[in-house]
């Protein structure tokens, strides 16, 4: 292990026996241990994967379902052995996948709290004194003293993750455990999260939702096929990770263009942008106060439910800022084939001086499905004469007051 990794993986690969034949007696059970294993398949699940994870980042691991993510997460909780290759540990790690192992349904909500605690390695008394924060956390005050049968899968998600955040851990693993919490749970949940990065806790993070891994995560790792493909900046990861789902993975010789910042435009043409402008909104006095990025874009194919988003960069070709329809919480009527359309985003000038680029995305049905994404379609100039050296222009105002000291 690196001195410096909370998480060293090197060279793992996991392979799972599949048998096919089937014994239904003691005795073809017993034969078939004579037998040639010819009839075993191996399912390769991870293939010579190796990274180190620094103490105190926020980590993402990202892939279509399959791909091996969860097995390399559950091969660093020491659910699995690893085929090849070794994980080395530095500090305390606590799992947060498969929440509710170990929960009893015939016991009451109250007592599976103590029986939870009890598998995290509590005292009664440990547990005892931090049942009321569990309990509040989880929002389940009326239901505690009932059966854990009779409770919903959202209601004992919400229980296990308050049990399972009172433990103290330097290293948290986290599988999509908030897709069945309500919005509410799920906010409450990301504000813990917001927590953990505040105190330098090492967490990896496997996910579905891009929008989380590129707000949360410092890097991220994508794995497809059981093996590594990259690792690096979340926002690079997330492109690479939503071009896994195009069902037809060429891009069509009309979106072929170069680019200042050299990604190519690519998506399965069920719509298209046909345009691309940007211009400064400005205030009686002609100084900058908003900026209007307006697409116009055309659907190929009927598509029944439309997504636009937009991003901006800066000379460097950093992500400063984004939004997309889903984020928004608006919800696009569907498009018919022929169909054109118009979208317009307005958003407060907080660009200095230099040039921007604009990126714009038509998606469908998910996020993850893109029908359009073109980057750098359109770039604009920002010239200011209160320019700071900051990321991101503030117009404070400015108070000053003086007074004179009268001597006695």
């Amino acid at each position: 292990m690196h001195a410096t990794s909370a998480i060293s993986i090197q060279k793992v690969s996991k392979d799972f026996r599949l048998p096919h034949d089937k014994q239904s007696s003691v005795k073809s059970t017993l034969v078939s241990l004579f037998r040639s294993h010819s009839r075993l398949e191996h399912q390769h699940a991870l293939h010579d994967i190796s990274f180190d994870i620094k103490p105190g980042e926020f980590f993402g691991i990202v892939g279509r379902n399959g791909s091996g993510k969860s097995t390399l997460l559950k091969i660093l909780a020491g659910i699995y052995q690893p085929s090849k290759g070794s994980v080395s540990v530095n500090g305390k790690l606590v799992p947060f996948i498969e929440l509710g192992v170990g929960f009893n349904p015939e016991l009451t909500g109250r007592e599976n709290v103590f029986l939870n605690g009890a598998l995290l390695g509590f005292s009664p008394k440990e547990v005892q004194n931090m049942y009321h924060d569990i309990v509040a956390f989880a929002e389940l005050e009326r239901f505690m003293d009932q059966k854990l049968k009779n409770y919903s899968s959202g209601m004992q998600v919400r229980l296990a993750f308050s049990v399972a955040i009172m433990a103290e851990a330097d290293i948290l693993l986290i599988d999509e455990v908030l897709a069945v919490g309500d919005a509410d749970f799920q906010r409450k949940c990301f504000d813990y999260f917001k927590s953990l990065k505040k105190h330098k806790k090492t967490v990896v993070f496997v996910s579905h939702d891009m929008a989380a891994v590129q707000q949360y995560c410092d890097r991220a790792a994508l794995i497809d096929k059981s093996k590594l493909v990259d690792i690096g900046d979340p926002a690079k990861i997330a492109v690479q990770y939503n071009k896994l789902f195009m069902r037809d993975s060429t891009i069509t010789s009309s979106k072929k263009s170069s680019s200042p910042s050299g990604e190519e435009r690519w998506g399965d043409d069920q719509a298209c942008w046909d345009s691309v402008s940007v211009k400064e909104i400005t205030d009686t006095n002609k100084q900058p106060v908003g900026i209007e990025v307006t697409a116009e874009g055309t659907a190929r194919q009927p598509v029944d439910y439309p997504i636009f988003g937009f991003s901006i960069k800066d000379s460097e070709f950093k992500q400063i800022t984004g939004m997309n329809s889903v984020r928004k919480q608006r919800k696009i009527a569907p498009l018919a084939t022929g169909e054109s359309f118009t979208i317009t985003w307005r958003l407060p000038h907080i660009f200095n001086n230099g040039q921007y680029y604009v990126d714009c995305t038509i998606a469908h049905d998910q996020p993850s499905l893109v029908s359009d994404r073109w980057p750098d379609a359109a770039s604009f100039t920002v010239e200011r004469l209160d320019n700071n050296p900051y990321p991101v222009y503030t117009d404070a105002e400015l108070f000053y007051n003086t007074s004179t000291r009268v001597a006695k």
